[in-house]
């Protein structure tokens, strides 16, 4: 589906009007929205618009790196919507002229859809007119940018649950969702940073925005995209915080464990020795003979293990 939003240069808004009735000369600025197009359809961006093959076959081949390339009075770009379920990166290409901007996208956005509404609804006003579609640009890729912090502020939400309930679980799920957080942290990280530095050449590049007004547009997104890759190394800091913490609760545990195994082993060592010594089936061993033998190797024993059991306390061993 391909549907544009033509603005006049008496500033009039005509909507979906077919690109085989469009003439981009007799309109202030145009944009093309080609919304999981056919092959008819993409072939238009060659047909229609002439746009160089190496930025065609980008769009044909995803999924591209963020970048922005240079052509002859045209600006291409890459850009990385998120898919909120699965927190994969789904691609958004712009063509970005004097008086049009294209974009090319095999799914359907929410992030565009929003962005067509904004312009569509603001279309009539002169300053919108004014910046043509450097504006609509800015737009797509603000809508993109907001998007990503929903994601991440969920993320952060059940970072803080688990930390709140971190000792009512065994450790071994506490490990299992701090590892999950972590793998979805750097999904987000892999679409956030490669953005951040696309925006990074926008702001410092001379080609695409024209005025000092549109710098500060850009700006304020490159600026979203420092905070969510300050936020996100913050988190991946905190799930290796957590990671550890739990590690050595874990080692802890296991020593208390050890440790008591350890004093109840060492307690019936020489009672093992008495009962094993006193178990043999030699003939002649004086002491099975005693009258009260079976009474003093018990009282032997109990005596002996008290012994150490006191010592231990003594020692600190059950602290």
């Amino acid at each position: 589906m391909i549907r544009t939003l033509a603005i006049s240069r008496d500033h009039q808004v005509s909507v979906n009007v077919p690109l085989t009735q469009l003439d981009l000369q007799d309109y202030a600025w145009v944009w093309a929205d080609f919304n999981q197009p056919s092959e008819e359809e993409s072939q238009l961006l060659d047909t229609y618009f002439h746009f160089h093959p190496l930025a065609i076959e980008d769009c044909m081949h995803v999924l591209q790196r963020p970048k922005l390339d240079y052509y002859d009075n045209l600006q291409f770009l890459v850009l990385h919507a998120l898919n909120p379920t699965t927190l994969e990166a789904e691609e958004v290409d712009l063509f970005l002229g004097a008086n049009f901007l294209v974009s090319f996208h095999h799914g359907a956005l929410e992030e565009v859809d929003e962005a067509w509404e904004r312009l569509l609804h603001h279309a009539h006003e002169r300053t919108i007119w004014a910046r043509g579609p450097v504006a609509a640009a800015y737009t797509v890729m603000d809508k993109l940018v907001d998007h990503y912090f929903p994601s991440l502020f969920t993320i952060e939400d059940e970072l803080a649950e688990l930390e709140n309930r971190g000792g009512r679980e065994s450790v071994e799920d506490l490990m299992n969702q701090v590892f999950d957080l972590r793998s979805r942290l750097l999904k987000l990280r892999r679409t956030v940073v490669p953005m951040r530095d696309l925006l990074y050449r926008v702001v410092n590049s001379q080609h695409v925005q024209r005025t000092g007004e549109h710098t500060v547009y850009f700006t304020d997104i490159y600026d979203h995209l420092l905070k969510l890759t300050d936020m996100i190394e913050a988190d991946r800091e905190m799930t290796a915080d957590l990671r550890d913490s739990y590690i050595s609760l874990n080692s802890n545990r296991m020593n208390q464990i050890m440790k008591t195994l350890t004093v109840i082993t060492t307690v019936f060592m020489p009672l093992t020795l008495i009962a094993g010594i006193y178990g043999m089936n030699f003939a002649y061993m004086p002491e099975l003979q005693l009258k009260f033998g079976y009474g003093a190797v018990l009282l032997l024993m109990f005596v002996l293990g008290g012994s150490m059991v006191a010592w231990f306390v003594k020692r600190g061993w059950f602290k």
